[in-house]
């Protein structure tokens, strides 16, 4: 079971919308940030934007900025061939996987105009061309989504993520590693003033430890100086019916429960 600290507060689910698509790499937000925000900052992108293209459907007239330090032309040449292998292997005859092979293409078309990607690492130092952080990344930032996959290293900066906050609109981070780092992520949830929790989702593609509870977390803040909360905890049952779906569709999603 999970702990309490954990449990989101409620928010109606009209309020909420899915963006991106319905398995990895798609999130719960509230729509009501959708046209208050101009500007998503994404850590961490690997080959996955559709959040993104999703979200730019609804506003036209946001901005994406991408950061990933591991995108780099090294990544696409051996994700080309690795695809390329698996289709004479007859390992992508499905029609979504053979288009992704040609995922580059997409990439091109994508970060180009007012959407950028930065191949640099988000860290705790800025060093030109190699290091940057989340107070660099938002000096001259307002009204943004903050969007955080960096797998295990979202740990150093949630400080600076909180003394931030007052330019973020929402903030969607997945911790990874939960149970080694309970304590940090509850340090994260009591001193953000301004950040709270409104949606959870266990991430059913990274396994679980051996209490049965999820290795990741997705989890979906808002700035309740911009958008209006009641501070009550929540009695939902999470997944939500319509709004959440498997990560991967091989194994069965996490039913959470809270230590209440």
């Amino acid at each position: 079971m999970l702990p309490t600290f954990l449990k989101p507060y409620h928010i109606e689910n009209e309020h909420l919308i899915r963006i991106g698509p319905k398995l990895d790499g798609g999130y719960v937000i509230d729509k009501r940030l959708i046209k208050q925000s101009n500007t998503i900052i994404t850590c961490g992108l690997n080959d996955d934007w559709e959040f993104e293209k999703s979200f730019l459907k609804t506003n036209k007239s946001c901005r994406i900025i991408a950061f990933d330090h591991t995108v780099d032309k090294e990544f696409w040449v051996k994700r080309f061939k690795k695809d390329i292998r698996h289709f004479f292997l007859l390992k992508k005859i499905r029609f979504r996987k053979i288009v992704g092979i040609f995922k580059y293409l997409d990439y091109i078309k994508f970060f180009k105009d007012k959407n950028k990607h930065h191949i640099i690492k988000i860290g705790t130092q800025n060093i030109d061309d190699k290091e940057i952080t989340i107070s660099k990344i938002l000096r001259n930032q307002n009204n943004v989504i903050l969007k955080i996959d960096i797998e295990g290293d979202e740990y150093k900066i949630l400080n600076e993520i909180i003394n931030n906050s007052e330019k973020i609109n929402s903030l969607i981070i997945e911790f990874h590693n939960i149970h080694e780092y309970m304590d940090l992520i509850k340090e994260f949830i009591e001193n953000s003033k301004a950040l709270k929790l409104i949606h959870i989702h266990a991430n059913n593609f990274a396994g679980k430890n051996d209490a049965g509870d999820p290795n990741v977390l997705e989890l979906t803040f808002i700035n309740t100086k911009s958008t209006k909360l009641e501070l009550t905890k929540t009695q939902k049952n999470y997944p939500l019916k319509n709004l959440d779906y498997k990560n991967t569709h091989r194994k069965d999603d996490f039913l959470l429960r809270f230590n209440d």
